[in-house]
């Protein structure tokens, strides 16, 4: 069978499980829709946890930027995995203690203060919308490929598929459904990467056929690097960004991870502390085995990549693989014959200024798509590929079976869909519980309220869909600047909202609303009014959000310590969040 019916069987099959659990798993209450009743077991929500944070960014675009970037797209890696490790030791039990649905309703209660909650909103507002934004992106880019329509019908098609079981079911069905993506994305992920092991090094173990070696000998990252620097590309295993900056930006990933109210969310669905902790280490199980692939994904991905364009020769454009034509009708690859020679040269630097873009439909000499895109002359870079086709294009690169072509899209999906549901839930509950019930309507009913989170939800997936539509950069870029925003407005908020007795409501207002105006100005500048312009120490966007998590920490300290201490009974409320029940009384203090 082809791909195309692969697909439609594989990801029709994977929708209709998804569909059926949400019907079956329908929210009938706030707290099934906000924390889905509070019952999930540990293993369920682990998997559900896995699934809500391995994004479109994990399954789609962190491979295809290791692919390129080389040891510079580790930073990612490295950044999600130990801010997730963050995560589950130092927030996670505090806030479950708390007992507050929302990132938000912790901030009013902590710092007793409505103008914080407000605030608070406001952050998780920006932040959700800008990782959604890439989630959309995501499932558009699938869709183009694979179900051959363009990238905006390919969003539109993921927002009502989102819109149906995100505002139906809520966090109950919204968690249900997440186990079966995991499940399904994770399956998805391994199967070409055991595949492509095994058939360059004999070996089916993806992370030690990284390491292997290929046919005719040697081993296959000596084999990449010299590759890559023949074209022109350096080392490939050499770091290229000024340290600091790689720094920054895995701090910031690290640091926005603990900051990300969808995530947080998920450990107020179990039932006590210690199915929080429990559920928070098997999380890392289930995200560790995709995350630790990556980047053999990333080296199979780019070796093939390099080989299927003749390397250093080239290939003449008639006689490419077919997959480059396939991705270049999606829009997802272009072909500028700078030298007139009909052959492809794929080498350091870009083909073309700016986003790539065609002249409608039509074909130049040797029969590809005319791009219209202005060319880069300073470099004969001849090939664009978009970073994050690289794991949907990998099983097409090594001559896989359709079947699995089909079955890595339906993976894409999964991991796009699953956390753009969790991310509508946050702006749902974050519209309907903490801006209008704790704030502007207090007296509404739990119906009323239920019926308010659901069209914020449908409001918030519109929105959504506009930005997947018009993203501001590739998925894993989009989403770093998501990481940024919460870094830099959540992280200090919380961790002095759990540590310090002392930090009070002004402090805490303050240092959200300079951290947040402060990354947001520095990535509208540097990214969009001026990239040309020379950044701060070198610290490019996707970094600045450390930079802006320092402000916030120095500004809450500052105003702090020169306003009044929080009332007694707060300071008192923060001390025994820290300690378990009784935990005082066995040591002998009181």
């Amino acid at each position: 069978m082809s791909i195309l019916v692969w697909t439609y069987i594989i990801v029709g099959i994977s929708f209709a499980l998804y569909i059926g659990i949400a019907m079956w798993a329908r929210a009938a209450s706030t707290k099934e829709f906000y924390v889905a009743g509070g019952g999930v077991s540990p293993t369920v929500n682990g998997m559900a946890t896995a699934a809500d944070w391995m994004s479109a960014a994990s399954f789609l675009s962190m491979a295809g930027i290791i692919a390129f970037s080389g040891y510079d797209g580790s930073v990612y890696l490295m950044g999600w995995t130990g801010g997730y490790v963050l995560l589950a030791l130092l927030l996670a039990p505090y806030l479950r203690k708390f007992g507050k649905f929302t990132v938000p309703d912790f901030v009013g209660e902590r710092y007793y203060s409505q103008t914080a909650r407000t605030v608070a909103v406001i952050c998780a507002l920006f932040v959700s919308f800008t990782y959604v934004a890439g989630q959309m992106r995501g499932v558009g880019i699938v869709f183009a490929r694979f179900l051959e329509v363009s990238i905006d019908l390919g969003v539109i098609i993921g927002m009502a598929i989102v819109f149906f079981y995100a505002v139906l079911g809520g966090m109950k069905g919204i968690t249900y459904t997440q186990v079966a993506q995991y499940c399904v994305l994770i399956f998805a992920y391994l199967v070409p990467a055991i595949f492509i092991s095994f058939q360059l090094t004999g070996n089916p173990i993806p992370q030690l056929g990284m390491g292997g070696t290929v046919e005719g000998g040697g081993y296959l990252m000596d084999k990449l690097d010299g590759l890559s620097t023949e074209l022109g590309l350096g080392n490939y295993t050499d770091p290229k960004k000024p340290m600091l900056d790689t720094f920054f930006i895995a701090f910031a990933l690290m640091v926005g991870t603990a900051g990300l109210p969808h995530v947080i969310v998920r450990f107020f669905t179990v039932a006590k502390v210690k199915d929080a902790r429990s559920s928070a280490g098997l999380a890392l199980v289930f995200i560790a085995i995709l995350y630790t692939t990556a980047p053999a994904i990333a080296v199979f991905s780019k070796y093939n990549l390099i080989n299927a364009v003749g390397g250093k020769e080239g290939i003449a454009y008639k006689d490419a693989p077919q997959w480059v034509k396939n991705w270049e009708n999606a829009k997802l690859i272009g072909w500028v014959d700078k030298n007139g020679d009909g052959k492809i040269q794929y080498s350091k630097g870009t083909a073309v200024q700016g986003k790539l873009e065609f002249d409608g439909i039509k074909r130049g000499a040797n029969g590809e798509r005319v791009v219209k895109s202005k060319l880069d002359d300073k470099n004969t870079n001849e090939l664009i590929v978009d970073n994050d086709i690289m794991v949907l294009a990998m099983p097409e690169v090594a001559k896989l079976p359709n079947w699995v072509i089909g079955l890595v899209a339906a993976g894409g999906l999964a991991a796009a869909l699953s956390t753009a549901a969790g991310l509508l839930l946050v702006i749902s509950s974050a519209v309907s519980h903490d801006l209008l019930k704790q704030n502007l309507m207090p007296n509404i009913s739990e119906k009323t309220e239920l019926f308010y989170a659901r069209i914020a939800a449908a409001a918030a997936v519109v929105l959504a869909g506009y930005f997947g539509i018009n993203p501001p950069g590739f998925v894993a870029s989009v989403v770093a600047f998501a990481f940024g925003l919460a870094a830099a407005s959540f992280f200090p908020i919380i961790i002095m909202g759990i540590f310090s007795k002392r930090m009070n409501m002004q402090g805490a207002i303050s240092g959200m609303i300079v951290g947040l105006l402060f990354t947001i100005s520095y990535i509208i500048y540097y990214k969009f009014i001026d990239p040309t312009a020379t950044l701060w120490f070198g610290i490019s966007p996707e970094g600045v959000g450390t930079l802006g998590m320092i402000l916030n920490f120095v500004v809450a300290t500052i105003v702090s310590s020169l306003t009044p201490p929080p009332p007694q009974h707060v300071q008192d409320m923060v001390e025994s969040i820290r300690y378990p029940r009784g935990a005082k009384e066995a040591v002998g203090v009181h």
